[in-house]
């Protein structure tokens, strides 16, 4: 909890996070991730050792640039309805919720042992039901009832904040935020868009973070733009002072639909230079950005090439 009252990232500076965790796990590891599941890497030590090799060419991207790190655990689907569908009991995913944090201190321990810039444990928190298309929409009050146990655990641990990930519409977003407030950790939101710039409940960005900020005075630190390529959302970003709410990206590699990701058998990796150039493009539009990684497809390169084109813009 080093910085659970002062997140550093918001005082501006760049700073950098990881890439498609599960997706590098699945297609260039070739683990299985029951039900996309990352976190049930941590059962076993084989698994662990993975996810710290994953985790460290970032770090060392970061300390390589000079940057600031938010280190995001593996725990995007370690929530109550995905655990059980896995066999997790409730204590269990309890205990694996706490050991994902745990190896992100022991991760930024040695971080700061080589003298790596501030690093930012961030508890990972996904949607109740699939990221692209969720079957059941939650009210606020229910969701924030269905997201208290995982935060709750976060705000027992080192964790400096929690971030929602792949969050799919306002009412869940909200619920995630009521949570974090109640728990007393600081919280960002990141949306999902489709093709065409609008959430899947077709309600646009500025008018989704508008609501979520209405129900909860504001609390979110920040709100992000996840797993969509930046072609899909560039044209939605107009006019409002809701883009200075905006200060994380984490984009997809490909320009392929969330339909189409779906039934691919092949990872479709994009352009990495071309995915770095449309970061670095977003500085006029998005004033506030400084958080960047990446989603779907992309790794530790797609995110090198996001750092550099950022820093060349400067």
């Amino acid at each position: 909890m080093r910085f659970r009252d002062d997140l550093p990232q918001l005082s501006g500076g760049l700073f950098i996070t990881d890439g498609g965790i599960e997706t590098t796990l699945i297609f260039h590891r070739g683990l299985d991730l029951p039900e996309f599941a990352a976190f049930d890497l941590l059962k076993h030590a084989q698994g662990t050792e993975e996810l710290r090799r994953y985790y460290r060419p970032y770090l060392e991207l970061a300390r390589e640039r000079g940057a600031g790190f938010v280190l995001e655990s593996p725990t995007w689907r370690a929530n109550p309805g995905w655990a059980e569908k896995i066999g997790y009991s409730e204590g269990e995913l309890d205990e694996a919720n706490r050991r994902a944090i745990a190896l992100m201190q022991e991760l930024r321990l040695a971080e700061d042992e080589a003298g790596a810039g501030p690093i930012v444990i961030s508890g990972c928190v996904g949607p109740h039901g699939d990221g692209y298309d969720p079957e059941t929409l939650l009210a606020a009050e229910a969701a924030q009832r269905y997201h208290s146990a995982q935060i709750e655990t976060f705000a027992d641990t080192a964790a400096d904040m929690v971030t929602a990930i792949t969050m799919t519409y306002a009412e869940e977003a909200t619920g995630v935020a009521l949570a974090a407030r109640a728990a007393g950790l600081p919280v960002a939101i990141s949306f999902t868009v489709e093709t065409d710039g609008r959430l899947p409940d077709s309600s646009s960005l500025g008018d989704a973070i508008a609501q979520v900020d209405e129900a909860t005075g504001s609390y979110p630190a920040y709100y992000m733009i996840n797993c969509a390529h930046p072609t899909h959302f560039e044209p939605a970003i107009e006019a409002g002072e809701w883009r200075e709410r905006i200060r994380g990206v984490r984009a997809n590699a490909s320009t392929k639909s969330h339909a189409e990701l779906d039934e691919a058998t092949e990872l479709d990796e994009g352009d990495p230079a071309d995915l770095g150039d449309r970061h670095a493009a977003l500085r006029d539009r998005l004033p506030e950005l400084n958080v960047l990684g990446g989603c779907c497809g992309t790794d530790h390169r797609h995110v090198a090439e996001i750092s550099a084109a950022w820093a060349g813009s400067r």
